[in-house]
């Protein structure tokens, strides 16, 4: 099987940045300690700062939490409305006609959350850089300080909502049990054993634990090959797909999402959006420890 679908690799991106129709981006964030009594789970740090120091050359840079979540939220990360996500891709050059790949200088989850994001809201010509600019930059490839300036364009949503689950949707799971929930935090999260920053530590009842790292190789910043992936995903939800994932605020979540799609599975997995930012929140919701 090889490489995973919905990846490039360094050499494939380097040979082709110079095509009209291919719009590249950064989408780094980083999560840092909040302040006491600030009454969010973590401070969202952009990495602009980062891509300003250096970049894929050609690439552009998206702001996952000012640029593509909703502002009017209670929690970050929420899913923007179609309106809002239409005109910020709009005005960084996506639209019909376009190929985009993405890319962070950490995990490949904020990558893969905005790569959940355009399909979501029916745009399927995107692909994850492997390795992120780490590998690009270890194979040898120059950075630029040159900001992108691509042309505006015009994106058309289609979403796609059943992609998206809410936590009425979560609390049929629990009634019903016609899905596997799968939490993607450390297994140190899932039992509980470690304070959270979400709040009341423990899992949604009745998850199974699928650690997002397990998808990825030694240096976090790359995919597993394929079949490895697929041996991961089978431990850990069987054949299984009707899915829903959740992490702490539906970022890593999307790596198994992405998977799964990328295996060619038949897919039927629905992100919980809001996750335990949302759920561990609500002291009328039940978690579960050990």
């Amino acid at each position: 099987m090889g490489r995973l679908r919905h990846l490039v690799d360094a050499p494939w991106l380097a040979a082709r940045l110079d095509e009209p129709d291919l719009r590249i981006f950064d989408c780094t964030t980083a999560l840092l300690p909040a302040e006491p009594g600030a009454g969010v789970p973590y401070t969202v740090v952009s990495g602009r700062e980062e891509y300003d120091a250096g970049h894929i050359p050609g690439s552009g840079f998206l702001d996952l939490q000012e640029e593509l979540s909703d502002p009017d939220a209670p929690h970050l990360f929420t899913v923007p409305s179609a309106e809002q996500f239409a005109a910020a891709m709009s005005r960084h050059g996506v639209g019909e006609g376009t190929n985009v790949v993405l890319y962070s200088t950490s995990t490949p989850a904020w990558a893969t959350r905005v790569w959940w994001l355009l399909r979501l809201f029916g745009f399927d010509n995107v692909a994850v850089l492997d390795g992120g600019f780490q590998q690009w930059l270890a194979e040898g490839n120059a950075a630029s300080q040159t900001a992108a300036n691509y042309p505006p364009a015009t994106f058309v949503a289609r979403p796609r909502p059943h992609l998206l689950a809410r936590t009425d949707d979560v609390l049929e799971v629990l009634e019903r049990q016609r899905a596997t929930l799968v939490n993607t935090l450390s297994e140190e999260l899932f039992r509980g054993d470690t304070p959270s920053k979400y709040g009341r530590p423990g899992r949604i009842p009745g998850s199974v634990s699928l650690p997002f790292d397990s998808f990825l190789d030694g240096s976090r910043t790359a995919f597993l090959p394929a079949e490895a992936c697929q041996d991961v995903l089978q431990r850990g939800v069987g054949n299984d797909t009707r899915i829903v994932s959740y992490c702490g605020g539906g970022i890593t979540a999307t790596v198994v999402d992405f998977v799964i799609s990328a295996l060619g599975l038949l897919d039927e997995t629905r992100l919980y959006d809001g996750s335990l930012s949302e759920w561990a929140a609500d002291d009328s919701l039940p978690l579960e420890r050990g």
